[in-house]
């Protein structure tokens, strides 16, 4: 293992996501430890290789052993498509969860949060490679974190799977391709079925406008393509909440100036062909015809105001008649909730949780 250092991270207790701001709240101050695992000559489920593969993951609290020696309190934390780990790091997340006394206190568990392939300190396209990556899934992306908590990590059963979006998504794939490898699973505003709908159409829409933008140049630009970028206010728009957006967005100016920021915000942070492969990476998911395979208990939450995975399609209902020891919450809309972005506001939901483990066999 290689340990890139040690930093402390200080989050606060809670910290509301909006377009206006954020009310300055008191701060919990977690120790976080950043590392490297990197594998050899990984072989994609494309059947393209790559000589090495590196993982950044960063951690709080530390592992503890039973009596027969395996690590019991590991917690693996999945980031969404839109970012990295530092997603799932965030003070609105992370502080109602893991405080003293909270459902993940620090104090007593060891959360993993690693960085995805294709996303954050982890090898990407914009390493050098570009359009020569190999095309990589979501099965890639568990099977590399399945070695990193196997493997590299040493532990044989984590205590819990939590996950939001495409976390989410990787924790319900998890559930039906290692079924033994952990006592339990929460995956947040994801549902197990083959994306379609409005969450289909956008994805599409965004990965042919990078393909088509000239400047995208089949992958092999010298400077970032800025065609596509008209396009990422709709994503923006599809996460949020159309009543948090009718308070905040009541001018034209206010509007255009919403736009300006999110286009910004893209072109500082991050690279084309990062953003095409992560999205198109989900088109090989669907777990709907595993479902039976999930053993572990599961506690997936929902948002009534989630415009990416609503639920009047009636699809979770559908599903999970068929998790055998499946539970579904949906969180009604309300003051708090911010569509699909109410995931990183685990205040919202974080009494869920805590009933949920607190009914898992000790």
């Amino acid at each position: 293992m290689s340990i890139l250092g040690t930093m402390t991270w200080t989050l606060a207790a809670f910290f509301a996501f909006t377009l206006l701001g954020a009310a300055p709240l008191q701060a919990q101050t977690f120790p976080v430890s950043e590392h490297e695992f990197r594998v050899r000559n990984f072989r994609f489920l494309s059947g393209d290789t790559l000589p090495e593969v590196r993982i950044r993951y960063r951690t709080i609290g530390t592992p503890r052993k039973d009596a027969q020696g395996r690590i019991s309190n590991a917690v693996l934390v999945l980031h969404g498509s839109s970012g990295d780990a530092s997603q799932v790091l965030a003070a609105s997340f992370t502080g109602p969860l893991l405080a003293p006394g909270q459902p993940l206190d620090a104090a007593t568990h060891y959360l993993i949060f690693p960085d995805n392939i294709g996303n954050g300190g982890s090898t990407k396209p914009s390493d050098g490679l570009r359009a020569r990556f190999p095309k990589y899934g979501y099965k890639d992306m568990v099977e590399l974190q399945h070695r990193l908590v196997t493997q590299h990590l040493g532990i044989a059963r984590l205590k819990l799977i939590i996950g939001i979006s495409m976390g989410g998504m990787q924790a319900w794939l998890w559930g039906a391709t290692h079924p033994d490898a952990m006592q339990a699973l929460i995956p947040i505003a994801a549902m197990p079925t083959a994306i379609q709908g409005r969450n289909l159409l956008w994805r599409t829409i965004l990965t042919q406008a990078i393909r088509n933008d000239p400047e995208w140049n089949q992958g092999n630009y010298t400077k970032q393509p800025s065609g596509f970028l008209s396009i990422m206010p709709m994503f923006d728009m599809l996460v949020q909440s159309p009543v948090r957006l009718g308070e905040s967005l009541v001018t034209r100016e206010r509007a255009r100036s919403y736009l300006e920021e999110v286009i910004a915000e893209t072109r500082e942070e991050d690279d084309a062909n990062n953003i095409l492969y992560r999205f198109e990476s989900s088109f090989d998911f669907d777990v709907e015809p595993d479902l039976a395979r999930i053993t572990a208990p599961l506690l997936t939450i929902l948002f009534a105001d989630d415009e990416l995975n609503p639920p009047e399609l009636g699809t979770m209902e559908r599903v999970m008649a068929r998790v055998k020891n499946g539970r579904m919450v949906l969180v009604p809309a309300g003051p708090q909730t911010e569509g699909h972005r109410t995931q990183v506001k685990s205040e919202v939901w974080r009494e869920h949780v805590r009933a949920f483990l607190n009914e898992l066999p000790q």
